[in-house]
């Protein structure tokens, strides 16, 4: 069973540094391009990273390129996501996620509070 599950969010002031892990289980984690989710109270989910199978290729939302970087290790079956300059509205439940057999999967989430 396909399995993904965060961890590291927490409580950062702003200007602030986090990084986030996605550990994987239960499918062949190098086969797959691995997605960082976001969604704060009240807003839609909004996608800020991807990363490609082999690490190679990376891509951001707009509102985050140049403060997060995505990264993988596919020895490690884990997926990290580095947050610098952390602002307010950064703060969101954050969620990593694949596509398995047609099927999404997602982690339970991890929360990401920057404020003072």
């Amino acid at each position: 069973q396909a399995q993904l599950v965060e961890s590291g969010g927490g409580l950062v002031q702003p200007g602030g540094s986090l990084r986030l892990s996605c550990a994987a289980s239960g499918f062949t984690f190098s086969r797959y391009a691995i997605t960082w989710s976001r969604q704060a109270p009240g807003k839609e989910r909004e996608v800020v990273a991807v990363v490609s199978t082999t690490g190679g290729t990376t891509n951001y939302a707009d509102s985050v390129k140049g403060r997060f970087t995505i990264s993988r290790d596919n020895a490690k079956n884990m997926v990290y996501l580095q947050m610098d300059s952390l602002k307010s509205n950064d703060t969101a439940v954050y969620r990593c996620g694949t596509v398995v057999a047609e099927t999404p999967v997602w982690g339970q989430g991890t929360q990401v509070t920057v404020s003072s």
